[in-house]
């Protein structure tokens, strides 16, 4: 796609991937992604090629390298935002515990409600719950959206 995405283009993108099976550093559509492989496979599908690979990673890269480079990857890319002013479209992190860094990350598809992959199930949609809202850490938009 060129030019403007507006946040009806990524919530449908997004939801293209319902159903794909859960697969630690995938992206694949339909085969299998992890929450990062979501977020990148719609900027694919929006966007075009992706503006960098992702190093490997473990499953414990965040506990143990301490550092918040979820969020910090996200910035190089997307556009920061308060998470109080998230809407569809918009990119969320979240740390399991207040004393770690940013680990899962989902696309906002309504007010109150989020698209995501976890590890032993597959890409769902569901409730932006009070649970989700606690460990809500950081927030994004996709660049060039529109309205």
């Amino acid at each position: 796609m060129s030019g403007p995405v507006s946040r009806t283009d990524i919530v449908e993108a997004a939801r293209h991937w319902l159903g794909t099976p859960y697969h630690h550093q995938a992206s694949l559509r339909g085969v299998g992604c992890d929450c990062l492989g979501l977020v990148r496979g719609v900027w694919r599908d929006l966007y075009g090629p992706e503006p960098e690979a992702p190093p490997p990673y473990s499953p414990s890269w965040a506990e143990s390298l301490g550092e918040e480079t979820l969020a910090v990857a996200a910035s190089r890319h997307l556009l920061p935002l308060p998470r109080e002013e998230v809407r569809a479209g918009d990119v969320v992190l979240f740390r399991w515990r207040g004393h770690l860094p940013a680990k899962h990350c989902a696309i906002l598809t309504a007010h109150d409600r989020i698209l995501h992959a976890h590890d032993g199930a597959q890409v769902s949609e569901v409730a932006f719950t009070s649970w989700w809202r606690r460990h809500l850490s950081h927030a994004f938009s996709f660049p060039e959206v529109t309205d």
